[in-house]
């Protein structure tokens, strides 16, 4: 995207604005990033619940009687184990083994499937697919149709403890609750729906996708049940320090082609036992030698500024690399971020410096989660 390209807008723009939001570019878009503030919207999440516009994320439908082995083709995880119904968080990655894009899959029929792809990688993603789509035998084309549906929807999420509650008040005590990787389609007198069961800050939660013309209609409802729920509306800002507190990756800061879902931690999403997949060898390559670094997360010691990313890391008087996400936890009430780190030196306890500003300060590697949350943590998305 150049400088000219105007930014898209959320099916919800004018009600953010109406609601005070301030507006920043992400991925293309223009969206809110905070409200009320970054602090008491992080809060409203961990102890009540809170409603964010995810109308930016990309969704794609791949149906027919190949779609199964044309996703596990492309994927990283086993679509082959997830039954009508369930969803699963799964890579794209290029020839080298490099991330293309982390998303969550989600079966929805024996052969119909639902991805949800990050804002900034859409067009990346869909070019991918279909020009593996596009490689097979001439005589005997794949049955396989791929169907971009991005800027037809929008999209909410809900996340918090009070989540399930507000999940009752929409939809009525006899709806089916979407529980942890799961999802269902469902017809209401608002159109179409699908309900996911995943989310993005540890709590309990879960996503609605509708159509665009829809979306003010459930964001207004939501947003009211969380309002008396001691909730709020919220921006990207709280969305990044709440995943950040899990020790969720983001797409284009600790995620990128340049390194492996290994490196990055996320082999438990790799099945290397699969046959074939875009990017297999050169991970079991890596697996049988060795990675040469990791993303590791870091925990700034005694009061500093907050890391942010870009800022050098330093270990033994050199910079061996540099912070990929760092954020002023809420929470936690310190600094807190993530960097690939040479594997010797990814071990908790390892003291290591973070450079601000031209100032170097301490910081030591810890295990993730920064912040165990009450529940079972969601998956990333």
């Amino acid at each position: 995207m150049t400088d000219s390209t105007p930014l898209q807008r959320s099916p919800l723009h004018d009600v953010h604005l109406a609601l005070g939001a301030r507006m920043v570019p992400f991925a293309g878009w223009e969206m809110p990033v905070q409200y009320k503030g970054i602090m008491d919207e992080h809060k409203a999440v961990r102890s009540a619940v809170g409603v964010f516009d995810i109308s930016h994320m990309g969704q794609f439908l791949v149906s027919g009687r190949d779609a199964e082995a044309f996703l596990n083709r492309a994927l990283t995880n086993d679509i082959a184990t997830l039954q009508p119904g369930q969803g699963q968080y799964t890579l794209l990655l290029n020839e080298g083994g490099g991330i293309i894009d982390d998303l969550i899959a989600y079966r929805t029929g024996t052969k119909e499937f639902f991805l949800v792809v990050n804002a900034s990688k859409i067009d990346e993603d869909w070019a991918q697919l279909k020009a593996l789509a596009s490689i097979g035998p001439a005589d005997e084309p794949l049955d396989l149709q791929l169907v971009n549906i991005s800027a037809l929807t929008g999209g909410l999420a809900v996340q918090g403890p009070q989540s399930r509650a507000l999940f009752t008040q929409v939809f009525g005590p006899s709806a089916t609750y979407p529980e942890r990787n799961t999802v269902f389609i469902a017809a209401t007198a608002h159109g179409l729906l699908w309900l996911c069961g995943t989310g993005y800050t540890g709590e309990e939660g879960f996503e609605l996708f509708m159509p665009s013309d829809r979306a003010a209609d459930w964001f207004n409802q939501c947003l009211d049940v969380a309002k008396a729920l001691g909730g709020q509306v919220c921006g990207l800002g709280a969305r990044d320090t709440l995943r950040l507190e899990m020790g969720y990756p983001l797409n284009g800061n600790d995620l990128s082609q340049l390194r492996s879902p290994l490196q990055a931690g996320l082999g438990f999403f790799v099945h290397l036992e699969k046959p074939a997949f875009v990017g297999r060898d050169p991970l079991a390559k890596q697996k049988a030698e060795g990675i040469p670094d990791k993303l590791t997360a870091f925990r700034m010691i005694g009061s500093t500024p907050p890391p942010r990313p870009h800022y050098p890391v330093i270990i033994a008087g050199e910079q061996v690399s540099e912070v990929s996400s760092g954020t002023q936890s809420p929470t936690l009430g310190v600094g807190i971020g993530m960097a690939y780190l040479p594997v010797e030196s990814s071990k908790p306890g390892t003291k290591i410096e973070i450079d601000i500003r031209g100032r170097r300060f301490p910081a030591e590697v810890v295990k993730k989660p920064f912040y165990q949350v009450a529940s079972k943590p969601l998956a990333a998305s």
